[in-house]
């Protein structure tokens, strides 16, 4: 079958603010289930992910989910909502009733607010409404991604500090700070990977969510913030680098 004609880039490179981003390679045989009944649809879809390094199976329903998810485990989900036999709501609803909590994107033809309120209701992590820009799926897929990694990990440490990803809480030297949770978030997403340089846009896009109506600047305060709190820490300081983003990096 002849796929549509859609400019599809391997997503990687320059960011916005002139910074490196995360190149998919780095995030290469990641799993990704996707249910869409539309075979060319979904066959597009695969086409894009495989292409920039994930691996893809594809199902054409919410119960033929359900069976692959039994059989393997996959990193992210990404579901049409109407489909034979078993809808988009039905199979994140059946997800979040097992307690799993695999990240989900729906991506549909339903565009009214009320769809999409019942998405996010169901348990969805995402929402795109068809048609949609590829390139632009495969940024929101990895910023799912990076998020949902941040959160099965639970726990940092660097030095002798603690950082408790449950309860939004530092710990260091027999000093516990609860902190704000897009604060706590930045902090824990940069100490998870001390010396590595994060860009404002990356940082707005895995913290505050893609397509955010927030700018660049938003993260400044909160890093400033951060810096006042832990001034004195002896464990790790966050450092600018001019005119690309931040870092975290041992004392």
């Amino acid at each position: 079958m002849k796929l549509p004609r859609y400019n599809i880039v391997a997503i990687g490179g320059i960011g916005k603010d002139g910074g490196c981003l995360k190149t998919q390679r780095e995030e290469s045989m990641l799993k990704i289930l996707i249910a869409e009944d539309d075979r060319e649809l979904r066959q597009l879809f695969q086409h894009v992910l495989i292409k920039n390094g994930y691996s893809v199976k594809g199902v054409s329903n919410g119960k033929e989910a359900l069976d692959a998810i039994e059989q393997d485990y996959f990193d992210l989900i990404i579901s049409d909502i109407m489909m034979p036999e078993m809808d988009g709501y039905e199979l994140v609803h059946s997800l979040r009733e097992a307690n799993d909590n695999t990240p989900v994107m729906m991506i549909t033809a339903k565009d009214a607010f009320d769809d999409m309120r019942m998405g996010f209701l169901s348990g969805t992590d995402d929402y795109m409404v068809k048609p949609i820009n590829v390139n632009e799926m495969v940024l929101r897929v990895g910023a799912l991604l990076r998020r949902a990694q941040m959160i099965n990990e639970r726990r940092q440490t660097i030095g002798n500090t603690v950082l408790e990803y449950d309860s939004f809480t530092v710990i260091s030297e027999d000093e516990r700070m609860v902190l704000p949770q897009k604060e706590f978030m930045l902090l824990y997403k940069m100490a998870s990977f001390p010396g590595k340089i994060f860009t404002r846009q990356q940082l707005m896009d895995d913290i505050w969510g893609y397509g955010s109506e927030s700018d660049t600047h938003t993260v400044d305060v909160h890093i400033g913030r951060l810096r006042e709190r832990f001034r004195d820490n002896k464990d790790f300081k966050i450092v600018t680098m001019r005119g690309v983003g931040y870092k975290v990096v041992k004392a």
